[in-house]
């Protein structure tokens, strides 16, 4: 064995988990989810579709903290873990995460859902040129038009229905109304 062969062992190593990953989690799943297709199994297409939906959650994980995980060097490894366990056949983790978790949760209707936030304010453009629509000048046009105590009323009201609404007390009073 030569220098050469020593040198390309040492950057296979060191690089272990950019080679390796793609494998774990690309390659072998969608060969994995081909065949699970061919098949008439539900077991395994659920194996993969649980997969699939994890490894987005991941990917969405990684894209929103990319700026973090780049400072723990740790976290290529444990990703190349945490995918083997949810790939393959031996631990079948996808599975044994849909089972206890995923499942649980879609099937108990008790479980509240959290409500999207209520969308007040929904910006119109008519045309490229115009001064942008956004939530500050539709504010500032706001206070030309009714004047700034209308608008200091207007949020404090908002203010009081948002409280209520986290205390559920859906009694709302304002100065000259009862929602």
């Amino acid at each position: 064995m030569g220098t050469s062969d020593n040198n390309f062992l040492q950057v296979v190593f060191k690089n272990f988990d950019v080679l390796a990953l793609p494998l774990v989690t690309l390659v072998y799943p969608l060969y994995a989810s081909i065949k699970a297709i061919e098949t008439r199994s539900s077991t395994d297409d659920q194996q993969w579709l649980t997969y699939w939906v994890l490894y987005s959650m991941i990917t969405l994980f990684e894209l929103t903290f990319a700026k973090v995980l780049e400072l723990l060097a740790i976290w290529p490894y444990a990703k190349l873990i945490l995918s083997c366990w949810l790939v393959l056949p031996h631990f079948n983790g996808a599975a044994v995460v849909y089972r206890n978790y995923i499942r649980p949760f879609y099937m108990n209707p008790q479980i509240p859902i959290p409500q999207a936030p209520q969308i007040w304010y929904v910006p119109r453009k008519k045309n490229i040129f115009s001064k942008p629509d956004d939530v500050l000048s539709a504010a500032e046009r706001y206070m030309e038009e009714h004047g700034t105590e209308a608008f200091e009323r207007l949020i404090s009201k908002n203010d009081r229905e948002a409280r209520a609404r986290r205390n559920g007390n859906y009694m709302i009073f304002d100065d000259d109304y009862i929602y």
